[in-house]
């Protein structure tokens, strides 16, 4: 008599880093593999051209998965006939979640939120964004299915459901997986701070009592801090705030050069401070470019002087960078270098920008250079994930039978008092009974 099939889940890589979870969940001959990563190491020094794949398994920036990645990549077959059921899915558009998704066999379909797959492939164009495909031209971005929210979507006996969540990360979205007996829910990044926790408490019903809860666990991962100490949590305690504080920088400084950065896939956070701005905000080319192709939304923009014209921008939109350097009344105006050409008295403000922060050896020489150009220096972030409050909430909503924490250095700190929290390790494999 044969046994009848059951889930189970493996557990690759991303479980006690701050990123990069890479999980797969099967079922007889089907199964769905999330997300699709690397994690983030700037400590080794690795460029792009470093980053073939044994050394990706070799520092464990990506997880061991069979069955899924390019043979043309790896040196070893796909096993189709134990597998006739394949997908893949990116929760968001952060590296860490998507910069090996060109690693992905071409022939498996990789799905994501709308937004994550128009934009993806601009942030790539350049071949800068993501790991580089086999065979294919640098700048290559292999296909993404933008999956219809909340609707089903099969893979054999296996079926996902993507769902609107929110994180810093423009069009973020979490997960359903439900096989003939269990329901898995991933939560990706996920916050209750930003501009939609609606929707972030509609998936939480969604998925309410779930048989598993993978669930990133960002917040908890520096218990020797108080919150108020912690570099990802100190400052503003939602984006509205946030975009308020730009606002106030400008009217409280009516006669003062004023620049800023931001990281360029929180999209939504720049299209606020676009919308509330007193002055007018005008963006390097290349972030105008990334509204442009990705979005259909044409922005004030600037050029250095060694940049390209790009072909899609409005030439009626374009600031002098000359005219930006002498002002200081009626532009607020992205800055990405050249910093030694800002005024001395200006203000700048770094909002989770590159350098993301103190774990980076490029933080500390870049805050130093700044002041000692005379410019005053704002820290200005709001963190795109959920703190320690927020995650005891979040779980509570979901009410999981099984608490699986991944993406954060200590996932023994969170606890599910709906049921079993289990703590994977690298390769281990759950079936759920």
């Amino acid at each position: 008599m044969t046994s009848k099939p059951k889930t189970t889940v493996t557990f690759y890589n991303g479980l006690t880093t701050i990123g990069g979870p890479m999980i797969e969940v099967a079922y007889d001959k089907s199964h769905v593999l999330f997300d699709l990563g690397e994690v983030y190491r700037p400590e080794l020094g690795l460029k792009m051209e470093d980053e073939d794949f044994s050394t990706l398994l070799k520092y464990q920036l990506i997880g061991d998965v069979p069955n899924f990645y390019d043979p043309k990549i790896t040196g070893k077959e796909i096993d189709h006939e134990r597998w006739q059921h394949s997908a893949a899915y990116i929760s968001h558009l952060h590296l860490d979640h998507s910069k090996a998704m060109n690693l992905l066999a071409p022939e498996i379909p990789l799905y994501a939120g709308p937004l994550t797959a128009a934009l993806l492939p601009v942030l790539n164009r350049d071949g800068e964004f993501l790991l580089p495909a086999a065979d294919k031209p640098k700048n290559y971005t292999r296909p993404i299915i933008a999956a219809k929210l909340k609707q089903p979507i099969k893979v054999g006996d296996i079926t996902l459901t993507v769902v609107p969540s929110d994180h810093d990360a423009y069009g973020a979205t979490g997960l359903i997986i439900e096989t003939p007996d269990k329901t898995i829910v991933h939560t990706g990044d996920i916050r209750l701070h930003g501009y939609h926790p609606d929707w972030v408490r509609q998936f939480m019903a969604a998925g309410k009592g779930c048989d598993m809860l993978i669930i990133e666990g960002t917040g908890v991962s520096w218990p020797e801090r108080s919150e108020e100490d912690s570099e990802e949590f100190k400052g503003v305690k939602n984006e509205v705030e946030l975009t308020e504080r730009v606002v106030k920088y400008q009217k409280d400084n009516p006669k003062r050069q004023l620049t800023f950065n931001t990281y360029p896939t929180n999209v939504e956070r720049i299209l606020r401070i676009i919308s509330d701005s007193p002055r007018k905000v005008v963006l390097h080319a290349k972030r105008a470019e990334l509204l442009k192709l990705a979005l259909k939304q044409d922005v004030p923009y600037y050029y250095l002087p060694e940049d390209e014209k790009i072909d899609a921008l409005d030439p009626n939109l374009e600031i002098s960078y000359q005219d930006l350097l002498k002002d200081d009344h009626q532009y607020f105006w992205q800055v990405v270098g050249h910093y030694d050409q800002l005024q001395k008295g200006g203000l700048y403000i770094h909002s989770n920008a590159e350098p993301l922060g103190d774990f980076d050896p490029a933080y500390a020489p870049f805050i130093e250079n700044i002041e000692k150009r005379g410019i005053e220096l704002i820290t200005l972030r709001c963190s795109g994930h959920a703190d320690v409050a927020e995650l005891k909430e979040i779980i509570a909503g979901f009410e999981p039978k099984i608490l699986a924490p991944v993406h954060t250095l200590h996932p023994e700190l969170e606890e599910n008092p709906f049921g079993e929290r289990i703590l994977p390790k690298r390769g281990e494999v759950f079936t759920l009974s």
